[in-house]
């Protein structure tokens, strides 16, 4: 045992130290704050698309869906498929239309501010209300990354779990700290091809036989594990139910880690290549993490006695059981990839509204770019700290925790945002009165429970936040005319600006 812990610490280590290598290496890279949250925009299709995809999916790609087929099997499909379509919509409606308008916009840098310029506030009502937000769903985001850390460590090395979520901590800040958006965007790259990569060896070298004897079996375990539209107790899937795994691919339209994605890309004309790249990336890595699952319900079965306390470790599991401790390493190692990946942009998207949108906006407008840059890398401490306190309890999901944040920002922003970009009488009230509807509604809907009260939060967040725009737009008179004809501007522009 203690060997293997060796390899496995052995690999962590060299992994850990060439991400850190790639954060320094983006430091002396970073000059000013379009540097440090923007990457200077200057992303190629590849890392554009992978690090959209490895932000995204985090430590619930391969804890949290992992654990949800275990536990359900085929159901988890609907929740699959509603993200697939939701990575494809987005990279198809948003991306080109949000770099065109973000730069066209006195070159905006966060969501909030976009808000802000996009409806001419100059009140800076709804970019602070935009960022607070942000600031709000992030911290349980985050915290989610924090807890598949702790999870992590605790099941490899036996670690006590309050200190394996500090020691994910640190490996996180570490290089955010430094390197800014070119760090994390560089280190997605390599832990996005590494995260599929184990995604797609672990289920075909831990199953014993083929697909087909996989479905046998399963179907001869329990025949509800291979249905789309029953429960594991063979309970037919209700609408509400389906819906709510569905409708997770309505939060793609108001992630904002993975909207930074589109904003930093090196032209429009390498976003048609990044979406190719993101959808071929995102349908993989699902397929791999639900064969995980269901391949780990029979391991478990024969060599477990059926018996596993926290499904959301069936890959560690898996990695443990079948592998050299050396591979097992390289394995484990995409944990971490897919944790840090989505953690460091999380982290750096709430530094950017703290440093952005309210420091810079309330505080101190004249603030140097230098000053802003160093008051994000302030912030990026002072969040982490936050975050890992709301981590600390051992029995939080990884995926409950992204489910009540994912709702957030998808109702938030969500609305807001792709309206903001296909409708020229939207107006800034409108807006406004949006987010504040759609998150506080997320935030309502989750303490209720009961009959329609059990679909997922972001169902009624989103429907509202989107009546209340056209309502709201409609009665105070729609956008003024400056506004429209700016907007009619920017459409001509998204054909001719690369």
């Amino acid at each position: 045992m203690i060997e293997n812990t060796f390899a496995i610490s052995a690999t962590f280590i060299v992994y850990l130290v060439v991400m850190l290598a790639i954060g320094v290496y983006a430091y002396r890279r970073t000059v000013n704050s379009e540097d440090y949250f923007l990457g200077g925009r200057s992303l190629g299709p590849w890392p554009a698309a992978l690090s959209a995809g490895a932000s995204d999916m985090s430590g619930w790609l391969l804890l949290g869906l992992p654990g949800y087929a275990y536990a359900a099997g085929m159901e988890s499909l609907w929740l699959a498929g509603g993200l697939l379509v939701g990575t494809w919509l987005n990279w198809l409606i948003c991306a080109k239309r949000l770099r065109t308008y973000t730069i066209e916009l006195d070159n905006a840098l966060t969501i909030p501010e976009y808000f802000a310029r996009r409806f001419k506030d100059s009140s800076n009502l709804l970019q602070t209300i935009s960022a607070f937000f942000i600031l709000l769903f992030f911290l349980f985001y985050t915290s989610s990354g924090l807890v598949a850390g702790g999870k992590l460590f605790e099941t490899v090395f036996g670690l006590d779990y309050s200190v394996a979520v500090v020691v994910g901590t640190v490996c996180v800040v570490s290089y955010t700290l430094f390197g800014g958006f070119l760090a994390v965007s560089w280190t997605d790259l390599v832990q996005g091809l590494l995260m599929a990569a184990a995604l797609m060896i672990v289920p075909v070298v831990a199953l014993d036989g083929s697909l087909s004897d996989l479905s046998a079996s399963l179907t001869a375990k329990n025949p509800e594990l291979m249905t789309l539209w029953n429960d594991v107790k063979g309970e037919p899937l209700s609408a509400v139910a389906i819906i709510s795994l569905v409708a997770w691919g309505l939060g793609y339209f108001g992630q904002p880690h993975i909207l930074a994605r589109f904003k930093a890309a090196r032209s429009n004309r390498d976003i048609d290549t990044a979406r190719h790249i993101a959808v071929g990336w995102t349908a993989l890595s699902m397929v791999g993490a639900i064969l995980i699952g269901l391949v780990g319900i029979l391991y478990v079965d024969a060599n477990m006695g059926g018996n596993l306390a926290d499904g959301e470790t069936i890959f560690m599991v898996l990695v443990n059981a079948v592998f050299h401790p050396v591979v097992a390493g390289i394995l484990l190692a995409a944990i971490l990839a897919a944790i840090m990946s989505t953690a460091d942009s999380q982290l750096l998207v709430s530094s950017s509204a703290l440093a952005e949108d309210f420091y810079k906006q309330v505080f101190k407008k004249e603030a140097s770019p230098q000053e802003v840059v160093m008051v994000g890398r302030v912030a990026v401490v002072a969040l982490s700290i936050v975050a890992l306190l709301l981590a600390m309890n051992p029995d939080s999901t990884v995926l409950g925790l992204v489910s009540y944040a994912w709702a957030g920002f998808g109702a938030a922003f969500g609305p807001a945002l792709l309206l903001s970009l296909f409708w020229k009488d939207m107006n800034r009230l409108g807006a406004i009165v949006g987010v504040l509807v759609g998150g506080i509604t997320v935030v309502v809907w989750k303490q209720l429970s009961g009959g329609l009260f059990d679909v997922y939060e972001i169902v009624p967040g989103f429907i509202f936040a989107s009546a209340a725009i056209v309502v709201v737009s409609k009665l105070t008179g729609g956008a003024p005319q400056d506004i429209q004809t700016r907007f009619e501007q920017y459409e001509r522009k998204l054909e001719t600006l690369d």
